[in-house]
Parts: C-alpha cells; sequence; structure tokens
C-alpha cells in the first residue's frame, strides 16, 4: 500500500509563511527602486545596467539574485542566465507598476513598504494592547497626523488609487446603473470612484466628498479626465455634515476605519441621503461569512488594528444586521475583483 505523501505532516507551508516578508520585501524594494519603470522604458536590460542605472553598489551575485527572484516569482521575464541574462518587464508588472501608466498601482507598494512594513513589525504589541501602531501611537488622529503633511497625503492618496482602482472600475462596469442618476462618494479621497462610475456611465452624475485638504486634489483628478460638468467635488466632514442628496451613496473602504458605532452612524447618514428606492454601497474586502476563505480581508482587519485601534472588516452577515438596524429594507453582495466585493443595502 502507497502513503498518500500530500497528507503527511510536513514544516513546508509554515516555513513558507514564516518567511513571507523576505518575498514582501523584494517586491517592495524593486518597487521603491522604480525598476519596472525602468524596465519599461528601456526594456531588455542586463544585471549590470540595473545595477548601474539605479546606483547600487552591492556585488553582482547579490544584483543576480535579487533580479532572479523577482524573475522566480514571475514579476520579470529573462533570457540568458548570470552575466549574460537580460530582464524585462512581465505584462502584468508592465501594465501595473509603470508608474508611467494610469494603471499603476505602486503607490500602495510603496506605501507598505515606507509605513506598513514597519508597523507591522510591532503586531504582537497591538494585539496586547488594542493600540494603533502607526503614527498615531502616542495619541495623535491617523487621518489628522496624515493630512497636516502635503507629503504624507498625497502618498496617502497614491496608495488608496492603487488598491482601489481594480474594484472601482468593476463595479462601474458590473452595477446596475439603470435605476440611478446622481451618486455620493463619501470619503471620496481622490474623487476616483466618481470620476470612474462618470466615464462608464454616461447618464450619472456624482459628488465626491472629503476633508478640506483634499478637495483639491479631487478637483485636479476630475478635471484631468475631462468631467468637470458631471462630477464635483465637495468639502465636509462625514461625522458632522450632512451627505449631498443622491440616488447612490458609496463608500470604498471607508466603513472599515471605524468601530461599530461609527459604522451605524455613517449608515444612517447615508441612508438620510437616499430618497425611497436609492441604495448605500460599501466597497470593501468583505470577509466571508465562514471566516476562512477572504484571508485577505482578514488580515486588512488586522491592518485596522495597526492603523486606528478600534476599526475592523466584516463578513456581508455584519453588513446586513447593520443594515437592518438603520432601516434598509434588502441588501445584496456583489463580488467585484480578487477580494473584494460591494456590499448593497436598498432603502
Amino acid at each position: 500500500m502507497t502513503t498518500n505523501q500530500s497528507t503527511e505532516p510536513s514544516p513546508g507551508h509554515i516555513l513558507q509563511m514564516g518567511t513571507g516578508f523576505w518575498a514582501s520585501k523584494v517586491l517592495l524594494t524593486a518597487v521603491e527602486f522604480d525598476l519596472f519603470t525602468l524596465l519599461a522604458d528601456s526594456n531588455p536590460l542586463t544585471a549590470a545596467q540595473l545595477k548601474q542605472k539605479l546606483n547600487l553598489h552591492c556585488s553582482d551575485r547579490n544584483m543576480y539574485d535579487f533580479l532572479d527572484t523577482l524573475t522566480g516569482f514571475g514579476f520579470l521575464n529573462r533570457t540568458g542566465i548570470l552575466e549574460t541574462a537580460a530582464y524585462s518587464n512581465t505584462p502584468d508588472t508592465d501594465l501595473f507598476l509603470d508608474l508611467k501608466k494610469p494603471t499603476y498601482v505602486g503607490g500602495m507598494l510603496k506605501m507598505l513598504n515606507n509605513r506598513l512594513y514597519g508597523f507591522w513589525g510591532t503586531l504582537e504589541e497591538g494585539l496586547r494592547t488594542g493600540k494603533p501602531q502607526n503614527e498615531a501611537k502616542h495619541g495623535e488622529n491617523l487621518f489628522d497626523a496624515i493630512y497636516k503633511s502635503p507629503e504624507q497625503l498625497e502618498s496617502f492618496m497614491n496608495a488608496m488609487t492603487g488598491i482601489q482602482i481594480g474594484a472601482f472600475m468593476a463595479f462601474a462596469q458590473k452595477f446596475d446603473f439603470s435605476k440611478y442618476k446622481t451618486l455620493t462618494d463619501a470619503g471620496g479621497s481622490s474623487g476616483l470612484l466618481s470620476t470612474v462610475v462618470a466615464n462608464h456611465q454616461a447618464h450619472m452624475s456624482c459628488v465626491s466628498m472629503d476633508l478640506p485638504g483634499v478637495t483639491a486634489i479631487a478637483e485636479k483628478t476630475i478635471a484631468k479626465a475631462g468631467l468637470n460638468g458631471r462630477v464635483k467635488a465637495v468639502s465636509g466632514d462625514f461625522f458632522n455634515d450632512a451627505f449631498p442628496a443622491a440616488d447612490m451613496v458609496v463608500m470604498g473602504n471607508i466603513l472599515h476605519d471605524w468601530d461599530e458605532e461609527q459604522k451605524l452612524s455613517l449608515m444612517k447618514s447615508a441612508y438620510a441621503a437616499l430618497p425611497k428606492g436609492g441604495v448605500f454601497v460599501a466597497i470593501e474586502n468583505v470577509i466571508d461569512d465562514d471566516r476562512k476563505t477572504n484571508v485577505f480581508g482578514l488580515m486588512m482587519s488586522l491592518n485596522m488594528l495597526i492603523e486606528t485601534g478600534t476599526g475592523f472588516d466584516y463578513t456581508f452577515a455584519d453588513f446586513t444586521r447593520w443594515a437592518q438596524l438603520v432601516g434598509f429594507s434588502s441588501t445584496s453582495l456583489l463580488p467585484l475583483v480578487g477580494p473584494t466585493s460591494a456590499a448593497i443595502a436598498l432603502k
């Protein structure tokens, strides 16, 4: 009788996960170097050429190891080996990690490298204390800390664009907008969701609402998209100001920032801004109800511990319970892309 090797205990998966930060740091370093942008401009390049252009002073063997690791992960293509190797982007890295392309998602990866990589190093402290592990660690409000620095705010906006653009594009194409004409994006950040929806749905008019420091950034996004006629940015604090009335109120990666009481407060504000038949939509990494499959959603929820201390991601069952408490008549879930879904509540 043969033994099924796949059922025998093995440390392989444990060690793979334990060293996972090695893999992460290799990719994040390449993005920090703008390696993929360089290759998009001068494809292909040898290790020696890349080493010179990036002004790196490691040994040749270190450079081969770095580039070949990226190749092994599927982020680079390679012809030849060692001294004769020439490296080029894959279709994915060429499209999504070239800084000069509008599809660039590297802003999020740069924030992971420059902010969250270090903060996640104290996850143990976060779990022990229940306190955030970021700029707000000593009592300062996270968003106050981010918004007071123009450089940090720009980095944060770029990160949000990178992590959200795929889901927003999927939402703009998959959701049935035929019954609606107006949309308010509460916590609209750079105005990305509003411009994406308006681009894909010619009958929609959108308002992007966020704090005053963000409005100017959203206005630039709207002007660049040529949508000044159908999309506008307005200033407002969504805990203190009424949401602009609309057929739809959408929040992209907003609800998970807050505790349950604040989540309910935001949903009540959305409900008040909607007519009968209107919808509230939360676009997030909605965790599966069994809490087993959407591991990214679970890790994002831990990230909310790191970032806010009290925020958390949630299941569709959680969302439905809150929607019922607020007064919405029904809920539904629309899968978007990857771990992201749109949780929908009908008034």
